[in-house]
């Protein structure tokens, strides 16, 4: 009878737990139950077009980890399987092993039309931003301008205050810029 009963909370908790995770796109995992919850699920992180935020589902993986992952990954840096990660964070392997189940690694071609290369807004010259398509070269001259009176621009909401730029503009500019 004992046992029945903590096998039940043991289910509720579980399915509590299942729920969670599912409703939750950003769902920091706690444990490896957790990751095996989410596996069950068919939740995945493409590791190679990760966001700090999807780094930071996996249990012990720091802000700081997750941003230079990112950050190298937008040098340029090919990170294309959990051995090219664990070198890039500086762990040992032994410590991501347990998420493989959830991480993809894929590629995907720099030059496809389908993924275009995005540029750093906060340190391209004039010449990296003419590979921005569709933005005149007005404004290209005023990105520049503004960035070096008035210092980095923090995201696109920034960037669209300091410049007055219509919501057209910044449609267009997020898909080829970063931070």
């Amino acid at each position: 009878m004992v046992f029945s009963s903590f096998s039940k909370q043991l289910n509720l908790r579980k399915r509590k737990l299942r729920q969670q995770i599912e409703n939750d796109p950003y769902y920091r995992f706690q444990s490896l139950e957790e990751i095996a919850i989410a596996e069950e699920l068919g939740i995945k992180i493409d590791v190679t077009q990760a966001t700090i935020d999807d780094l930071l589902r996996l249990p012990g993986i720091s802000i700081h980890q997750a941003r230079n992952l990112v950050e190298l990954m937008q040098t340029g840096v090919e990170i294309l399987s959990i051995e090219d990660m664990a070198a890039a964070l500086n762990i040992p392997l032994s410590r991501l092993k347990p998420f493989n189940p959830i991480l993809t690694f894929s590629y995907y071609d720099p030059e496809s039309l389908v993924t275009p290369k995005k540029i750093n807004i906060n340190t391209a010259n004039l010449k990296e931003l003419e590979e921005i398509y569709g933005i005149s070269e007005q404004i290209k001259k005023e990105i520049i301008s503004d960035r070096s009176t008035k210092g980095n621009y923090k995201n696109l909401v920034d960037l669209q205050k300091r410049l007055r730029l219509n919501a057209t503009i910044i449609s267009e500019l997020m898909h080829y810029i970063t931070f």
